[in-house]
């Protein structure tokens, strides 16, 4: 206990580090600024922003912001793009609550109950129980991540080559099994994923393959211009596609009354703790995340309810317990990351390719090799948490206003910036051809029911196992057994083909269509 004190302390210490900052403008003069607080707080109003404006989504926003990095002490970088990532889980709420639009997936739920309590006249109530819930989930979330790092990290030091990838087949099957709607379009996501990441050349001998004597695929394809595409782009096309403009009459009314009654408060309190405890679980998951979290968090108030039918006609609980489960599972899908360097969805995949511009490979031994970075992380958490309270509820007025910004004008100022940052990265105008490829190829994937989440996921594995997989049939002399001999290997393995096994049962898989189709409708 004595060192997770210790830890926090230096994370803290991390985080108000002062540096003095002289400008030219200011004639000689020098100001103390901290860096990290700074980033805290960029990342939190950016993130806000990005829940807010529907269209935009995190894991565009995280892959257009990955240039901007370069340029970022490694700390300051990474603290800013986790407050993009658990800042948008809070403003994702606006939309859905005040016009019925969710910023983020996260917040698809929220908008059943949310938006009924706003026609009540009680949009600020619902706002209030928002950000109450996903604060005192992310602080706990938190807590859970400075508890379990230094333990899970000792634990991944024992794993070896066959270990690893065993633990990454794992992931995998976990994507499969949490996708929402059919196992084998998810199966098939993640083996497209798989062989994207094996385009360009081989990481052992320097072959090319697969890109087919194209020179601008010699090094493989961009990760972040994969993830533009795919999710940038064609959530665009998608929204085009379903009609810009929508009806955004609420946002005309003024929002007074934030403070929830004595009731709501009792009310959410049980919602609040339950969302927090699921979300917390499902985001240390592989394959898990925040947009399972707030569903399932959101069927179990509805089956805990004593009076179900009040959900969808302005229960304050079903607002509550997602907003804190999304919250909490943002947050806690750091673990797998910092702890054992494996990505539990698509932005922490996102993540792991910050931490690669800045020579950091993710693993067991980040936390022992750069701990300024974990426990700052950590620590900034906290800062950032209480940042969004302020951001979110005194001044959700400016948020309102910029929902008026009309999509004829957002859309293609984002259109631009995205293709600015994808442009960026390498100065190749290819890099750009192809992002509107795979944006393409994006939105054709939603519109068949296709999860792009398992895609990005896979890609971002396949160069970890495949390296895990070669190290390990080297050390054994080319034994395929060592999989299975290994005993730690062989449990990840069984609960892997266990979980295979679950998911194409007709009836599980019947059901969890129901449990979703029930939760959507």
């Amino acid at each position: 206990m004595m060192e997770l004190f210790a830890n926090l302390a230096h994370g803290f210490g991390v985080v108000f580090q002062i540096t003095w900052w002289s400008p030219s403008w200011l004639f000689g003069l020098s100001v103390p600024i901290s860096i990290n607080i700074l980033m805290c707080l960029i990342g939190a109003l950016v993130g806000t922003l990005v829940g807010v404006l529907p269209g935009i989504g995190t894991i565009a926003t995280v892959a257009m912001l990955l240039p901007i990095t370069f340029g970022l002490p490694p700390v300051g970088a990474l603290i800013m793009l986790a407050g993009i990532y658990y800042g948008a889980q809070y403003g994702g709420s606006t939309t859905s609550i005040l016009v019925n639009i969710p910023g983020e997936a996260t917040s698809v739920v929220t908008a059943l109950d949310g938006h009924q309590m706003a026609k009540q006249g009680r949009a600020g109530p619902a706002l209030a129980i928002a950000a109450i819930g996903s604060f005192f989930a992310g602080c706990v979330a938190t807590v859970l991540i400075a508890v379990l790092g230094a333990p899970l990290t000792k634990l991944a030091l024992a794993f070896g080559p066959a270990e690893y990838f065993s633990l990454m087949v794992l992931g995998l099957i976990f994507a499969v099994v949490l996708a929402k709607g059919s196992v084998l379009k998810a199966i098939a996501m993640i083996v497209l994923g798989l062989l994207l990441s094996m385009v360009g050349s081989d990481i052992e001998t320097g072959a090319s393959r697969m890109a087919f004597n194209v020179p601008e695929l010699a090094d493989g394809l961009g990760f972040a211009t994969v993830a533009m595409g795919v999710f940038g782009f064609a959530e665009i096309i998608r929204n085009l596609d379903h009609g810009a403009e929508m009806d955004r009459n609420l946002v005309q009314q003024k929002i007074a009354g934030l403070m929830p009654t004595r009731k709501d408060l009792v009310d959410s309190t049980p919602a609040i703790l339950r969302g927090t405890v699921l979300g917390s679980i499902l985001g240390i998951l592989p394959g898990g995340g925040a947009v399972i979290a707030s569903f399932a968090a959101y069927t179990l108030e509805k089956k805990l309810a004593k009076d179900p039918s009040r959900f969808g006609r302005g229960a304050i609980e079903g607002v509550a317990s997602p907003e804190s489960a999304n919250n909490a599972a943002a947050q806690t899908s750091f673990i797998p990351l910092l702890t054992l360097g494996i990505p539990p969805n698509a932005v922490m995949a996102l993540m792991v390719g910050a931490m690669t511009i800045h020579g950091i490979v993710p693993g067991p031994q980040v936390m022992q090799k750069q701990p300024d970075l974990v426990w700052g992380m950590i620590a900034s958490m906290w800062i950032g948490n209480l940042m969004l309270i302020i951001i979110n509820l005194p001044l959700v007025g400016i948020w309102v206003r910029l929902l008026r910004v009309p999509y004829r004008l957002m859309f293609p100022s984002i259109v631009v910036f995205c293709a600015i940052g994808i442009y960026s990265v390498n100065n190749a105008p290819v890099d750009v051809v192809l992002a509107g490829a795979f944006g393409l190829v994006g939105y054709w994937l939603i519109k068949h029911d296709f999860e792009p989440a398992p895609l990005l996921l896979g890609m971002v594995l396949g160069p970890l196992m495949e390296e895990n997989l070669r190290r390990a049939l080297l050390i054994s002399r080319g034994d395929w057994s060592v999989f299975l001999s290994r005993p730690l290997s062989a449990v990840l393995l069984a609960i892997a083909a266990g979980l295979l096994v679950l998911a194409v049962l007709p009836a599980l898989r019947a059901k969890r269509d129901e449990v979703f189709v029930e939760s959507e409708g």
